[in-house]
């Protein structure tokens, strides 16, 4: 079975709830947590690759937490994928056609070549925006109030 890892899904539900709550400053990663049901050290884990790339910022101290610094519009779920699971070739002789002998004489290999390619197109067309506007227009926001901050946040269940 082709399957995403663990830690490009849950990035990508991260960056999602991070994009809901643009505009609201910076959002707690133990709200993210809470709201997507993963653990705060494991969001803690996934955040890092994605600060070292500049896709999102953290601010320490009493107010601080993670931002977006760029428009979700300008994220591509490919870059997202790529920081957070490396290629997304079904096997490794798509990318690196030396390590099997085969490889020259694979017919399989062309297909799970042409399986990435398909892949790669709808990630590379894909935005966080795009995905923003999915998930409201599936109906699955909901607001709440927030007693820590007393601010509102949206809760998002992908």
């Amino acid at each position: 079975m082709i399957k995403l890892s663990t830690k490009a899904r849950y990035g990508t539900r991260a960056l999602l709830d991070l994009a809901l709550h643009q505009g609201e400053g910076v959002v707690l990663l133990k709200d993210i947590a809470r709201r997507q049901e993963f653990s705060l050290p494991y969001l803690e884990h996934l955040i890092t690759p994605l600060i070292a790339a500049g896709v999102i910022m953290s601010t320490r101290g009493a107010r601080g937490g993670i931002s977006l610094l760029k428009h979700p519009q300008e994220i591509k779920l490919s870059e997202v994928i790529q920081l957070l699971e490396g290629s997304t070739a079904p096997v490794e002789c798509v990318n690196h056609p030396k390590i099997c002998p085969r490889s020259d004489l694979c017919v399989t290999r062309g297909i799970w070549g042409e399986v990435k390619k398909a892949v790669d197109g709808v990630l590379e067309t894909t935005t966080l925006q795009d995905l923003v506007e999915r998930q409201r227009r599936k109906g699955k926001i909901e607001r709440e109030g927030n007693s820590e901050s007393h601010r509102k946040a949206i809760s998002v269940y992908p």
